[in-house]
């Protein structure tokens, strides 16, 4: 079984924010963004950064570790 790469949907629930939320300020398609948050498919190092910025986190804080956040 494939290990969830990213922490995107936890992320965007601790700071109280949504996948159409994501994908507004990114302008992608929300398809997109429900694709990454279930780990079906992954963002590019370009957009992780754009996404941490716009949470205004560290982008470790959105990939799968054995950290706490």
């Amino acid at each position: 079984m494939a290990e969830d790469i990213n922490r995107l949907k936890v992320v965007l629930a601790l700071k109280k924010r949504t996948n159409k939320w994501l994908a507004t300020e990114l302008n992608v398609n929300p398809t997109t963004v429900s694709k990454w948050c279930t780990n079906t498919t992954q963002p590019d190092l370009y957009t992780l950064s754009r996404i941490a910025k716009l949470l205004e986190i560290d982008i470790k804080m959105l990939l799968n570790s054995n950290d706490e956040l």
